[in-house]
């Protein structure tokens, strides 16, 4: 069953890239509406990547 999940969860990422790359040649509207959905859900993901990282109580400078 996870199987199915992450296949179907696979195929929605290759989809909304070849839509981001459709959409940039000037493909229809609703290729321009899931090109936004998957840039705005990429750029969401980046953003909680970076909150996770520098994580409660740590500084953002290096220790190095």
């Amino acid at each position: 069953m996870i199987v199915v999940l992450l296949l179907g969860l696979l195929a929605l990422l290759i989809g909304g890239c070849a839509c981001v790359v459709w959409a940039e040649r000037g493909g229809p509207r609703w290729v321009r509406v899931v090109a936004t959905v998957t840039l705005t859900a990429s750029e969401l993901l980046r953003d909680s990547q970076k909150k996770r990282r520098r994580g409660p109580g740590r500084s953002g400078g290096n220790d190095d």
